[in-house]
């Protein structure tokens, strides 16, 4: 179950967490008291603020704020600051906490609304100044904040952070080890906060999540996209979330991808797809629903659902007469556009099943990660690099990284001009 610290109230009752005593904050947390100075350039302004708090100048960051300063130049708006430290075209020093305080500082910028600072090495320092500009609100709508080793003290002042913030949209902290304790705190401030509309907690070491989470999505009627990968959900786990989503009349993506689902959990499923009318994405992906489970789902589509569009069953253990199932749903439920079902057992029926979806235009070739060929006579299926989000760990070094066919899921439900 998930683990309180002794001074802290169950999720259920938590109220809004006040900010941290000064007796308990660390001489990082003291260092950023001060107003922020008045901007110009973005470039002049980091190299000023570095010089006057004695700091190491990251030219990994002057780099792209020249690169930003020309955008303004040139009129752009809406701009996404990208300081992903896992970036391959440019050489990289990744960003740390102490590096964040002074960044922050740079984006009280009426042109700047984004911010990606994925796979740099922030650590509990940086979520404090993050949070501290989430506290500020000034433009962002979208952060994104994932593997940067922010523990479960981070992952506190970060939810804690966004009680009052009304501005953010969207949140990445996939690949932080937040664990429960952080991760509770995330839950209790989602029945607070009506202004995030994507939150992804996927791979974050979170167990037994869904007590909490689902509790969470019956009072919560703002979220639209919840990322859940990687909590170790079971079949208890996704009838809780079943539960909630009887009432939830507002998420529109789920993602329970790489967790610990059968065939049993998918009745639960089945059974809310009957009534809920808001699910348009759902991520089964890497489970263990099996035939049976294939079978329970492609049963409701055909007779019930018509908002589901999408759906990945990718790697699931599903048998030949399971995915024919599921095709027998493309062809009758015209809403289910997308589908995919790589890394299970095809049979030749089930390839010739699929070829033939597609070659009578019910399925799309972008929709799907299937591609027929054939040799000797015989159809086989080949993979193709599409699917709800190909590019979640990582984006192309060329070509267009936000592509619809390999990110299927975020074109769904995108949020302003971010994915």
């Amino acid at each position: 179950m998930w683990r309180n610290r002794e001074a802290v109230a169950p999720a259920e009752s938590l109220p809004p967490s006040p900010a941290p005593t000064p007796s308990a904050r660390p001489a990082w947390v003291l260092a950023g008291s001060s107003a922020p100075e008045p901007i110009g350039r973005l470039q002049e302004h980091y190299n000023n603020l570095c010089m006057a708090k004695s700091q190491k100048i990251n030219p990994f960051i002057l780099l792209v704020l020249q690169g930003v300063d020309e955008e303004i130049e040139n009129g752009l708006e809406g701009i996404t600051l990208n300081i992903a430290g896992n970036n391959r075209l440019i050489p990289v020093e990744r960003v740390t906490g102490e590096d964040f305080q002074i960044l922050s500082r740079v984006l009280k910028n009426p042109y700047i609304n984004g911010l990606d600072v994925r796979y740099n090495l922030l650590s509990d320092v940086g979520a404090y100044y993050a949070a501290k500009l989430l506290q500020k609100q000034y433009n962002l709508i979208y952060l994104n904040l994932m593997f940067n080793d922010i523990g479960p003290e981070g992952g506190e002042l970060i939810a804690n952070a966004l009680h009052k913030n009304k501005i953010l949209k969207y949140l990445r902290m996939t690949g932080n080890k937040i664990e429960n304790e952080g991760g509770m705190f995330f839950a209790a401030m989602l029945q607070i906060n009506s202004s995030l509309e994507k939150l992804d907690l996927g791979d974050c070491d979170l167990e037994e999540s869904t007590v909490h989470l689902s509790h969470m999505l019956k009072e919560n009627h703002c979220l639209v996209e919840l990322h859940m990968s990687k909590h170790g959900i079971r079949n208890g786990g996704i009838k809780q979330l079943c539960d909630a989503l009887f009432l939830n009349k507002s998420l529109r993506y789920l993602d329970v991808s790489c967790n610990k689902i059968t065939c049993d959990g998918m009745v639960f499923l089945a059974d809310v797809l009957k009534s809920n009318t808001t699910l348009e994405v759902i991520d089964l992906s890497f489970n263990r629903i099996e035939t049976a489970g294939a079978k329970y789902l492609s049963e409701t589509l055909i007779s019930h659902n018509r908002s589901l569009k999408a759906l990945s069953v990718v790697s699931n253990n599903i048998e030949g007469e399971g995915l024919i199932a599921l095709s027998q749903s493309v062809k009758t439920n015209l809403t289910l556009s997308n589908i995919y079902i790589w890394g299970n057992k095809f049979d030749e029926a089930t390839c010739v099943e699929y070829s033939e979806l597609i070659q009578m235009g019910c399925l799309k070739p972008d929709n799907t990660d299937v591609e027929p060929y054939v040799v000797d006579g015989r159809v086989y299926l080949a993979e193709v690099s599409h699917g709800l989000k190909k590019h979640y760990y990582w984006t192309p070094s060329y070509g267009e990284a936000c592509s619809h066919s390999a990110n299927a899921g975020f074109s769904f439900v995108p949020v302003g001009q971010h994915l």
